[in-house]
């Protein structure tokens, strides 16, 4: 990797959150660093905030290709992503309409794959670094954010396949697996179904209050940050980190011990999920 002085970086989804907290940094650390938003427009910026914010629609491949060129037009060069941008919904898949669960899908997962195929030839021939940020629901899907974990599933294998085919080639790709962050992601998480008389109402309502009151108190943002900026100093990337509360790691190392019924058992207990009506 070249001098991080003049090491030119893109972070979707900067405008809060994980994405928010990475740039922060980056752009404090010295690199050159362009975030992206929807609608950079919509919010004041931070008195830290010293990079700049360029709007970026990941479900529009004419919008992804003009943020990345007017990078490219601007610096000549582009030599790392940071894919942060996503967003989650919640609820019984049975309840969940199929048009929700596309668009889940479409953000989390083929948003992900338009910037990296924008970004990788310019990536390719500056030896770069691309980092997509996944979850650890892509490894222990949570019940009642199927579709969130499927989307998260998907950008692992997605990762997997990429780093195969960069051997040679310059660039190099890692996943990050965060588990629980204090971001705005609970709030702005949309919930379909659970009304009242839902055979899914009290086990998904519990559920999804399991889920919110663990992000609220998670791990601070500034440490997936530190972890990122630490990868960009690295001189190979390992497939894949995990990052977050120490529970949740635990739990990740567990899965792989225990059989699988007694690991499914155990989740549903955390969850609060179970068998009786109104229990």
């Amino acid at each position: 990797m070249p001098d991080r002085r003049r090491l030119v970086v893109i972070v979707t989804g900067a405008s809060s959150g994980l994405g928010n907290a990475c740039a922060t940094q980056l752009a404090k650390r010295g690199y050159a660093v362009y975030g992206t938003s929807r609608d950079p427009a919509s919010r004041e910026r931070k008195a830290d905030e010293f990079f700049e914010l360029i709007r970026l629609e990941s479900s529009d491949d004419d919008s992804v290709s003009t943020a990345v060129g007017y990078v490219l037009a601007k610096e000549g060069r582009l030599d790392a992503l940071v894919c942060c941008a996503g967003m989650g919904i919640a609820g019984p898949i049975e309840e969940t309409p199929v048009v929700e669960a596309a668009t889940q899908m479409d953000v989390n997962f083929m948003g992900v794959a338009r910037v990296v195929r924008a970004a990788l030839p310019s990536l390719r021939e500056s030896g770069g670094r691309l980092v997509v940020v996944g979850s650890l629901a892509g490894s222990i899907a949570v019940p009642y954010q199927a579709y969130y974990a499927a989307s998260k599933a998907a950008l692992a294998a997605f990762v997997e396949a990429l780093r195969l085919e960069l051997v040679g080639l310059g660039a190099q790709a890692t996943l990050v697996e965060p588990g629980d962050f204090r971001t705005g992601f609970t709030e702005s998480r949309h919930t379909f179904g659970l009304a009242d008389g839902s055979p899914y109402a009290d086990n998904g309502r519990r559920a999804i209050a399991v889920m919110a009151d663990s992000e609220r108190h998670g791990a601070d943002p500034v440490l997936f940050a530190r972890l990122v900026t630490a990868l960009f100093e690295k001189k190979r990337l390992a497939p894949r980190y995990r990052l977050g509360p120490r529970s949740q790691r635990a739990a990740m190392r567990l899965k792989d011990l225990l059989p699988r019924r007694i690991g499914e058992a155990l989740l549903g207990a955390y969850f609060r999920i179970y068998a009786g009506k109104g229990a």
